[in-house]
C-alpha cells in the first residue's frame, strides 16, 4: 500500500466531516455548555472546515475539462 493510501484512508471523507460539524454545532447551541467548551468546540469546527476546504481544493485540482475536441485541460478556478 502506498503512503497516498494511507494518508487518505486516515483523514476523514467529507460526508464525515459534516456530520462530525452537526456535532459540534448542537454542542455549541446546548444551554448547560460552559464558555471555555464552546470556545474549544469552536476551534474543533475551524479545524474540520480547514479540512473540507483542503479536501475540495485537492479535488478541484484534480478535475480536468474537455474542450470540444475532446482535448484535457486542467480545471481554472
Amino acid at each position: 500500500m502506498s503512503g497516498k493510501d494511507n494518508e487518505e484512508k486516515k483523514t476523514p471523507a467529507l460526508q464525515d466531516i459534516f456530520a462530525q460539524l452537526d456535532e459540534v454545532i448542537e454542542g455549541m447551541e446546548q444551554e448547560d455548555v460552559s464558555l471555555e467548551e464552546t470556545f474549544e468546540l469552536y476551534h474543533k469546527g475551524m479545524d474540520m472546515l480547514k479540512m473540507c476546504n483542503d479536501k475540495i481544493d485537492k479535488v478541484e485540482k484534480k478535475m480536468l475539462l474537455l474542450d470540444n475536441e475532446g482535448e484535457k485541460h486542467e480545471f481554472e478556478s
